[in-house]
């Protein structure tokens, strides 16, 4: 516990001397939300929401952008970069595990992510008056899962890329389904009925958040399929992971 103490705190001073992606993390879902309440239409009520606001169902979507900016395509970037300029072989020689350092990673990560999601929900209340979720335990749980599945993904990528370039590529073959079947490119509401079906289980959970958001019931399925993903994805990692 000592040592993973210890290279907890040397990431996170790592992180803030280059605290861009920090900054961006924690600004940029409430930024796109400013933009896109903005536009009047967003504000109305519409019959293809079931009368829900535009702007009320995109909020478990910008959850979606908060997360996988941050767990694919930072974290792969990070830990590869580490890989390319020859930090993890030296690591390698001392009793720092690829567990520890995959975990130290993803809590960094962690708390910058659950930030911009804090201060773009309270910006969604105060500036739109979203209203809040009404099962937030279950909304709670579901971003938990979610967060980690989706880190889980990420920590792959960067268990095994030899440089930040071929982590960002590997990355990004989650990246793009992941924002297109969150709703991120187009409102869940205005997809497909079989491409909402197939996004209702794919990590971070956007469908299972937005259920907890307006109160309808979520799948118990939904839950073993997130939970899946951060395990299955997170041992994945932990087995591939190379040094060098």
């Amino acid at each position: 516990m000592r040592i993973f103490r210890a290279l907890l705190a040397t990431e996170a001073k790592l992180s803030l001397r280059s605290p861009l992606w920090a900054i961006m993390g924690v600004f940029l879902p409430t930024a796109i939300l400013l933009g896109i309440g903005s536009i009047s239409g967003m504000r109305e009520p519409s019959p293809v929401t079931g009368g829900y606001r535009f702007i009320d169902l995109w909020v478990p979507s910008l959850v979606v952008i908060a997360l996988a900016m941050l767990g694919l395509q930072v974290i792969p970037a990070a830990v590869a970069t580490y890989r390319e300029q020859g930090v993890l072989r030296r690591l390698a020689t001392t009793p720092v595990s690829p567990l520890a350092l995959l975990f130290a990673q993803l809590v960094i990560h962690a708390v910058i992510a659950l930030a911009g999601v804090l201060l773009m929900l309270v910006t969604a209340r105060i500036v739109f008056d979203v209203p809040l979720p009404r099962h937030p335990a279950v909304f709670l749980l579901t971003l938990m899962l979610g967060l980690v599945s989706i880190f889980a993904l990420g920590l792959v990528a960067a268990s095994v890329a030899r440089t930040s370039k071929a982590a960002g590529g590997l990355a990004m073959i989650a990246f793009l389904p992941i924002m297109f079947l969150g709703g991120v490119y187009l409102p869940r509401p205005l997809l497909p009925a079989v491409i909402r079906d197939i996004g209702a289980y794919v990590p971070p959970g956007t469908q299972p958040l937005q259920d907890a958001w307006v109160g309808t019931g979520v799948q118990p399925l939904q839950f073993l399929v997130l939970a899946a993903f951060a395990l299955g994805g997170t041992a994945l990692a932990v087995r591939l992971f190379r040094w060098e």
